[in-house]
């Protein structure tokens, strides 16, 4: 069925409704009309029989009884002037809907019809779009089909001039192999008698002079393997150099590691002065029993609100400043408690040890270590070398090696490994007599890692002599890492006699002139007297300076002397 037919169906549901209601009504009005003559009637029936007793009164009660039929007649026929009014108002309320049902009908059929015409053209539109890019697409392939059919046939063509070509010249060759080989014969000839009048001319036979000029001809390839061995050994310096300085520079720019400073001490801020009473306890007992149980030094001065916690191990001193913080924040600070926040604090340190080494293993991208290994790089996390984080310097470390070792073309797992391992020996330096060179590669051969990793270890610092790739790595990265701008610091008292003594050793040269110290002594630039120090003396003048500096001043990174010879020559025009 339609839309229609379902509007009209309900149209004539609800007239019937209507209907039915109205006929309701009607049915009422007349049951209320029937009750009331039932009532009529026997009030008539009792006015009868109290009439035979009082007439009089029944004369009176019959008008208005009358009166009452008469109402009740003229109930009735309004009641039925209502029902008629009720129907005709339904069947014109019908009508109506039905009307407007017919409308809305017309309506919702129109938009059907404008919304199916729409769709239609949409659909024709992209079927028309689609064959013309099928149409497009069919007359560009036939076009590279046809292009591809002509490029095979010049293809084709070009083969089979070249077939020509190849046979002509295979028929000169062979009259030309012909011409050859007579040629030869006459030559072996030629040559035969040739050889003979030398001998007889040179009194030489054929074997000396093939000796003589062996010599000759090997005494001038020496001499012109020598000129291009040097020519070559001359480009592969300067192509190294090049590579090397490039390899660096771009290792160093891609890791970009914050600046750090030295920890001597550590230094804890308290709420107010009345605390450090609390600190020292009654007759010191507090800060006697801190220090027995903690092993750190607790110093109270005059500084305000703060105390200095001083002790060699920093792993040490940590637990101490979170004791003493914790005892500080509970306001219970007694030797009792004092031994109970200590543990808690150990425990904590031990947690931030063992998770900061598990960031850094997972920075550097290495999974396989040792627990034992993984534990002491953690105990790392608090040591400083000249200001810079060791754990922070092993990261990057590692980071400068891979990416020289991925531009190498080298194993770039273990080259990073060798790098991020080569200082785990300053965990224990403070417990094991030796250089932290040496004992680090103790405990990487005892925990299992490879002999490559454990020599560029043990040779970082030049303990031993470096005899692999990735020892040699090793120390590259780790000079870069620790001679970087920022990466560490000295005090400014050392700076200044540092950059004093470099200005020295330059001036006291012979021809010096001026000397200037500069980027944070990182470049030494001399200038020299050009009447005193010729071109070939300025190079001697800045190896000795270098070479001097090397031999009397310790400091990080490398320092470049640079020597400066100038000429100038003034004339005045007049």
């Amino acid at each position: 069925m339609t839309a229609l037919n379902w509007v009209l169906v309900l149209a004539i549901i609800v007239l019937a409704a209507f209907v039915l209601a109205g006929l309701f009504l009607g049915a009422r009005a007349l049951r209320q009309l029937q009750a009331g003559r039932e009532e009529v009637k026997g009030r008539q029936d009792r006015a009868v029989d109290d009439a035979k007793a009082k007439v009089d009164d029944a004369k009176a009660k019959a008008a208005s009884v009358r009166a009452e039929a008469a109402a009740a007649k003229a109930e009735a026929g309004a009641a039925r002037a209502e029902a008629r009014r009720v129907l005709e108002a339904a069947h014109e309320e019908a009508d109506t809907i039905l009307e407007h049902a017919h409308r809305q009908a017309e309506a919702d059929a129109e938009q059907v019809r404008v919304a199916a015409r729409r769709s239609g053209e949409r659909e024709v539109a992209l079927l028309n779009t689609t064959a013309k890019e099928q149409a497009a697409d069919v007359e560009r392939r036939a076009a590279r089909i046809d292009e591809r059919e002509r490029l095979h046939a010049d293809e084709l063509e070009r083969l089979v001039e070249r077939e020509r070509r190849l046979a002509a010249l295979d028929a000169d060759l062979s009259r030309r192999e012909a011409a050859l080989t007579d040629r030869e014969l006459a030559l072996a000839g030629a040559e035969e008698a040739h050889g003979k009048e030398l001998e007889r001319i040179a009194n030489l036979t054929a074997e000396a002079a093939r000796a003589e000029l062996i010599e000759n001809i090997e005494g001038q390839a020496k001499r012109e393997a020598a000129v291009l061995i040097r020519d070559i050994e001359n480009e592969a310096r300067s192509t190294a150099d090049t590579r090397a300085r490039h390899i660096v520079v771009d290792a160093i720019q891609r890791i970009a590691s914050e600046q750090t400073a030295e920890s001597v001490v550590s230094v804890l801020h308290l709420p107010s002065d009345e605390m450090k009473g609390r600190i020292i306890g009654r007759e010191g007992r507090n800060i006697r029993a801190f220090e027995s149980v903690t092993g750190v030094n607790l110093i109270i001065d005059d500084t305000p609100e703060a105390v200095l916690l001083s002790c060699f191990d920093p792993v040490r001193r940590e637990v101490g400043r979170l004791t003493l913080e914790k005892l500080v924040l509970d306001g219970r600070i007694h030797p009792h408690r004092i031994e109970e926040v200590f543990d808690t604090a150990r425990n904590e340190v031990e947690r931030l040890c063992d998770r900061a080494a598990e960031e850094a293993l997972v920075d550097v991208g290495i999974t396989d270590v040792h627990p034992e290994l993984a534990t002491l790089l953690g105990r790392l996390r608090y040591r400083t070398s000249y200001g810079q984080n060791v754990l922070k310097h092993l990261v990057e470390t590692a980071h400068i090696a891979g990416i020289m070792a991925a531009e190498l073309g080298l194993d770039v797992p273990t080259i990073k490994r060798s790098a991020f391992l080569h200082d785990i020996g300053k965990a224990l330096t403070h417990e094991v007599e030796g250089s932290h060179a040496l004992i680090g590669a103790d405990l990487a051969r005892k925990y299992g890692e490879s002999e490559d990793v454990v020599h560029a270890i043990e040779a970082h610092h030049n303990e031993v002599p470096p005899q692999t790739i990735e020892a040699v790595l090793t120390q590259a990265a780790d000079a870069c890492s620790g001679g970087r701008p920022g990466a560490r610091r000295e005090s400014l008292e050392a700076y200044v006699k540092r950059l004093e003594r470099i200005e020295e050793i330059a001036a006291g040269k012979v021809g010096v002139d001026k000397v200037f110290a500069m980027q944070a002594g990182r470049e030494i630039r001399v200038m020299v007297r050009p009447e005193d120090i010729d071109d070939i003396g300025a190079a001697v003048l800045a190896r000795d300076v270098a070479k001097q500096i090397e031999e009397e001043l310790t400091y990080p990174g490398q320092i470049r002397v640079t020597v400066v010879r100038e000429s100038r020559v003034t004339e005045l025009a007049r």
